[in-house]
């Protein structure tokens, strides 16, 4: 099993998360699939996807499985791991440190409600953001994404 590594820092203390950094890994993974889709150019595409050159795979469209995928995910997560992944982009989208964590969650926390996979689907560079705030804490996602991209 592939898992995302964080560097032996020779202390014994658990870790912050309380969403494991694998299931961010997956997601970051996932968003990048959603980013990359390009603007619908045919609302209304042929029934048969060959006959489109299955164009409409690469385009956003509102039944997007991808986006089905992730906010069903994240719809299963507890309100802890939710609070931690918003914490986590909002980590790696501003201007913070490891060391703002704990006041960065607590921010997060207030802003808590049930529309946190729409809120992050809907914020551009969202992987990167995910990406960048599991970096700061110390987390890769190297070896997660080796495997699967």
């Amino acid at each position: 099993m592939t898992t995302c590594r964080q560097p032996d820092t020779g202390s014994d203390e658990p870790s912050v998360l309380t969403i494991s950094p694998e299931q961010v890994c997956f997601i970051i993974v996932k968003a990048r699939e959603f980013d990359a889709k390009d603007v619908m150019t045919d609302p209304d595409p042929a029934s048969n996807p060959s006959d489109d050159r299955d164009a409409a795979v690469l385009e956003d469209h509102d039944d997007d499985p991808v986006v089905e995928e992730l906010t069903s995910f994240i719809g299963a997560m507890s309100e802890d791991e939710q609070i931690d992944l918003v914490a986590l982009a909002w980590l790696g989208r501003d201007d913070h440190t490891a060391g703002d964590w704990a006041a960065v969650r607590e921010e997060a926390a207030e802003a808590h409600n049930r529309r946190t996979a729409a809120y992050l689907l809907g914020t551009p560079l969202i992987a990167d953001f995910l990406e960048e705030g599991l970096s700061l804490l110390g987390y890769s996602c190297e070896e997660f994404e080796a495997g699967r991209l």
